[in-house]
């Protein structure tokens, strides 16, 4: 652990517990601050609470009380959940002007390895995996942090000069960032999300492109070169800019005659690449730029993208079993996210629906019937799958649970065809959440061996 003068003898309220308050706190403690721990739940159901109590912290719980500021506190360190605009105390604490922070800018204080920090409305863990398993694969020591996995500053904390941090990075986390500094930044895409914790669209695309505020001339700024929002806002930093693109040739990553290149480079050819779809590709074109510029060997990139099947739960291939394809995407609780799932195949789908009924809007869909050859709805919305598809002469098989669904498939399923879970709805009709449906999915895919 990098030594840092910065927080010693300094007053620092760590606001919101769970694991990465926890972990701030402590750390703060070890540099020498005088930390104070403000939590909203009340402490008789407050195990994190009661935990750093006995550890000798002092500890205000049941509110976020404003007389706390009479405390002079010289930095804020606040969980990345609890939203600026809501909450009294963080409103006036920047009226004051005292910093108001994450735990990320204090993992990258102690940090003696560098970092590469990866955000995007979309896709930032596949992409942070990728990338992830790339460098591994090429021996170069990377951790994983951040958005993902383990609490920034716990991986900081014992990370090495020879090992790399590769950091998921939501806007939450970087409206809370002074210095952070990655030496490779990537921008994947910015679009409308979050309008629930920002003031408006516009602060939000300014939290993620703090990300690369700091960077430096010899540091690199992966970007996204399809997205004007991100192709304006590189202006925002000093780092040299690498582009990557789906649609053209650039002087970074790119497509061409269905072959993946970095700098003229041929990596691999697409068809050898298990993610489908777009919104994959665009991942793996940043990952890849990222990996090479980071000196990876494009035998470590090749070997990775031919056994990836992506992050558990979006659009990861499972099996192919008598030569039918097995995709489990049930994190698409939402129409736009089969939208999405639907765009990746050229056609012979068995699509598996369906969920919890919130009335919402299945028309979507519509447009990407061409490409079904079979929808099997279940769940609470299989009537109504099955009357868009009836009235859009869709065949349509209506059943009421995953495993009917399955059963069907199988009986349908022909060489060449891929069989996909893309719900379209939210589990909790028959699910405590999508992760144990797609768990569900892949038992049944794993009996059919």
């Amino acid at each position: 652990m990098k030594q840092t003068v910065k927080y010693e003898n300094k007053k620092v309220l760590v606001m919101g517990l769970a694991k990465s308050g926890k972990a701030a706190a402590r750390l703060l403690r070890k540099l020498g601050a005088h930390v104070v721990i403000n939590d909203r739940q009340p402490l008789p159901d407050n195990l994190d609470a009661k935990e750093m109590i006995a550890e000798g912290f002092e500890v205000v719980v049941g509110s976020h009380p404003l007389e706390l500021l009479n405390q002079n506190f010289d930095y804020i360190f606040k969980n990345p959940g609890i939203p600026y605009l809501k909450v009294p105390l963080l409103m006036e604490a920047l009226k004051r002007q005292i910093p108001v922070l994450t735990e990320v800018q204090l993992a990258y204080d102690v940090s003696e390895a560098p970092f590469i920090g990866i955000t995007a409305t979309n896709g930032k863990t596949t992409t942070t995996t990728l990338i992830y398993e790339m460098l591994k694969e090429g021996n170069l020591h990377p951790l994983i942090a951040g958005n993902i996995g383990e609490v920034a500053c716990l991986v900081a904390e014992e990370a090495t000069a020879d090992q790399v941090l590769v950091t998921e990075l939501s806007s939450f986390q970087l409206m809370g960032i002074d210095s952070f500094n990655p030496q490779i930044s990537l921008l994947l895409n910015i679009t409308e999300a979050h309008l629930d914790y920002h003031a408006d669209i516009e602060e939000y695309r300014q939290a993620k492109l703090h990300l690369i505020a700091n960077q430096t001339a010899d540091q690199f700024c992966v970007y996204n070169a399809d997205d004007d929002v991100i192709v304006q806002g590189i202006a925002k930093t000093k780092a040299t800019c690498v582009p990557f693109s789906l649609y053209r040739k650039v002087e970074g990553a790119y497509l061409s005659e269905g072959a993946i290149y970095f700098k003229g480079e041929k990596i691999i050819d697409v068809d050898s690449v298990l993610l489908k779809g777009n919104h994959n590709l665009q991942d793996v074109l940043g990952a890849v730029a990222v990996s090479k510029l980071y000196g990876c060997e494009t035998a470590a990139i090749q070997k990775v993208l031919m056994r990836f099947v992506g992050v558990k739960h979006r659009l990861q291939y499972v099996a192919t079993i008598k030569g039918v394809d097995y995709y489990n995407n049930s994190k698409a609780t939402n129409v736009i996210a089969t939208q999405t799932s639907l765009e990746a195949f050229k056609d012979s789908i068995i699509l598996l629906a369906g969920g919890l009924d919130r009335q919402h809007d299945l028309s979507g869909l519509v447009p990407y019937f061409s490409k079904i050859k079979m929808l099997i709805s279940f769940g609470q919305t299989n009537a109504r799958f099955k009357q868009l598809a009836d009235e859009h002469s869709l065949p349509c098989v209506m059943v009421n649970t995953l495993d009917e669904a399955m059963a069907e498939a199988v009986k349908i399923a022909q060489e060449n065809d891929h069989v996909l879970l893309s719900p379209a709805c939210a589990s909790w009709d028959q699910y405590p959440n999508f992760e144990t449906r797609g768990d569900h999915f892949i038992e049944l895919v794993e009996k059919l061996k």
